[in-house]
């Protein structure tokens, strides 16, 4: 039985990260068959509404047999926090500004990185190939992480 049964993965734009760490942890958590029933999605705190995944995060999961292609922008909001056991943010700044904006996911909002050291995990966009390639890195690291509580 799983402690959490619904996680948000929430960056900026909901284009690189967040879609990348959402991706991962389904495919994490579906390697245990203990962890059908979580569900795990994401969100932006200034997203991108209906785009799909960058084109380069979605390549580089794609080599990893990670298909982000269905991915839609959305944005944060109360209800999504409401209904979100666990709420995982790549950076200090976004812990600080979600819950400035929504007080009550205090207590289940934490760095995607707390297990590797907080680790925050920096915005690739517009970058190179290989800033997403350290950031895909970082992301399966945290994600991996996570799985050993979830």
């Amino acid at each position: 039985m799983a402690m959490f049964n619904s996680i948000l993965v929430v960056c900026a734009g909901n284009i690189c990260r967040s879609p990348t760490g959402e991706y991962l942890l389904k495919d994490k958590l579906a390697a245990n068959p203990q962890n059908k029933q979580v569900t795990v999605s994401s969100a932006g705190l200034t997203a991108l509404v209906g785009k799909g995944a960058e084109a380069t995060a979605t390549s580089i999961a794609l080599t990893k047999n990670i298909d982000m292609s269905s991915h839609k922008g959305r944005q944060l909001n109360s209800a999504l926090i409401a209904e979100n056991d666990l709420i995982l943010v790549m950076e200090q700044r976004h812990l600080t500004d979600l819950l400035g904006q929504y007080p009550q996911a205090r207590g289940k909002t934490f760095l995607l990185g707390k297990w590797i050291d907080d680790t925050e995990i920096p915005d690739p966009y517009r970058q190179s190939h290989e800033a997403f390639d350290h950031v895909y890195q970082l992301i399966d690291k945290a994600c991996t992480a996570w799985t050993k509580y979830l």
